[in-house]
């Protein structure tokens, strides 16, 4: 495995951005990235995501009284090629004019290094990838998993000590994005590397991420790890946005939540609740001949082969998403019994 420069830590502080005709597109942020962690921006198209990752890379300036410090050094008025960043794009910029080895070696002879070290580090990074046997080829004759490789090889070929994503899977087909989830996860770790990945990709973001910083209308809307963020999420876009999130209104009160379908036990309720939240594995289609007191009746079922997706009606103005992989056959306008882990409730203002 090649070497990177040691790894540095990123402090963004109060980095707004305002683009000239007036849209806001960044409200002040302070966040601090540690050396060799990988944090991963989340959220919908506009949310500043992206802005925030150029920012860091230097390929846009914060607004007056925004910083960037790499390893507490103020770098906000250094140009990207100093900044020593790797940088993959989403539409990979590659040059079409160029072999894959080429393109590779592209930011080594711009630091020129000599052509015996170019070489040698070429080599080295198409043996990592895997793609030794593409080096003649041009970049019209690879596949969309391969030019992503390429682009891969290309930032980490120059030692950065950061490597900024931006959203480098999204042209793929899905099949080949798990692929190279797994791929670029595996070599994450190895490099221990400062990773800036923004994706809008929830299964991305869960699993390469070791905090995601999820971002809604240019703002932070919560940071935490994978599982504080699904488990746990700080407000309701969160928890919408993450997952799937099912939803039940009624009123808390002695240790219970009452609504339409039924009422739940949960010692844990507090008083004046109206609404509570929960995510489907949370939630179970009850054995025949076990005592529930949430009614339902089946809206839909999609078999899905390991399991069953099933959409049950019990008043709400959604239907609820239960996923089971009980074996039988589940019919439209069958009744059912549910039943609800109260350790997943959650409730949000």
């Amino acid at each position: 495995m090649p070497e990177v420069d040691r790894p540095l830590s990123i402090a963004l502080k109060h980095c707004a951005k305002t683009f000239p005709d007036g849209t806001r597109a960044l409200e002040p942020l302070d966040l601090t990235i540690e050396a060799g962690e990988t944090v991963v921006f989340l959220g919908p198209s506009g949310c500043g995501k992206t802005t925030t990752l150029r920012i860091i890379a230097g390929l846009e300036d914060p607004d007056a009284g925004g910083q960037v410090l790499f390893d507490g050094a103020d770098v906000t008025a250094v140009p990207i090629e100093q900044r020593n960043v790797g940088m993959v794009f989403q539409s990979y910029a590659l040059f079409p004019n160029m072999s894959v080895a080429e393109n590779i070696g592209y930011g080594l002879r711009i630091k020129k290094l000599n052509s015996g070290a170019v070489r040698a580090r070429v080599s080295e990074m198409l043996e990592m990838m895997r793609i030794g046997a593409l080096a003649d080829r041009r970049i019209d004759q690879l596949s969309g998993g391969q030019r992503q490789r390429v682009a891969l090889a290309r930032a980490l070929a120059v030692r950065p000590r950061a490597l900024l994503l931006d959203e480098p899977l999204t042209a793929l087909d899905a099949k080949l994005r798990d692929i190279l989830r797994l791929e670029i996860d595996t070599l994450l770790r190895s490099l221990s590397i400062t990773t800036v990945y923004v994706t809008h990709d929830q299964a991305e973001a869960m699993a390469l991420g070791d905090r995601i910083v999820v971002m809604e209308h240019g703002r932070v809307a919560h940071v935490g790890s994978p599982r504080e963020i699904y488990q746990r999420p700080a407000t309701r876009f969160v928890a919408e946005f993450i997952g799937t999130m099912n939803r039940l209104t009624g009123t808390a009160s002695a240790g219970a939540f009452n609504c339409r379908a039924g009422t739940i036990a949960w010692p844990e309720a507090p008083a004046g609740a109206t609404e509570v939240l929960f995510r489907p594995e949370d939630i179970r289609v009850a054995e025949a001949d076990e005592a529930t007191t949430l009614k339902g009746t089946i809206a839909a079922a999609f078999f899905l082969g390991d399991r069953t997706r099933l959409f049950i009606d019990v008043g709400e103005e959604q239907p609820l998403v239960v996923e089971t992989a009980a074996r039988r056959k589940f019919n439209h306008a069958e009744g059912v019994g549910l039943a609800i882990d109260p350790r997943g409730l959650l409730v949000l203002q």
